[in-house]
């Protein structure tokens, strides 16, 4: 297995993690139970879970009308393709 399907699929396994996320936030919500702090969401979101939540949020429609969402949304989504090409082109580089 290559470096860059393995990081592939670390990216989409943790996406999924974060769109299930949003889904329980927001079930929870629906429910009035404790919540999942927005710290929480803003954190994952940004450690390249950006596809994930921007899919979480418009699903679920939850979080979609803070700014500082669509923007942690945006950020995490160009840091994790900016990493991902970069590793992978780093790694043909090499070989």
């Amino acid at each position: 297995m290559t470096l860059k399907l393995v990081l592939l699929s670390v990216l989409l396994v943790w996406n999924l993690v974060i769109l299930s996320v949003y889904g329980l936030d927001k079930h929870k919500a629906i429910q009035h139970k404790r919540r999942i702090s927005e710290k929480s969401l803003l954190l994952q979101t940004i450690i390249f879970g950006g596809i994930g939540a921007f899919l979480g949020g418009r699903l679920f429609r939850h979080k979609i009308n803070k700014w500082y969402f669509k923007f942690c949304w945006l950020s995490g989504i160009v840091i994790a393709v900016s990493y991902t090409h970069l590793r992978a082109h780093e790694t043909t580089l090499h070989l």
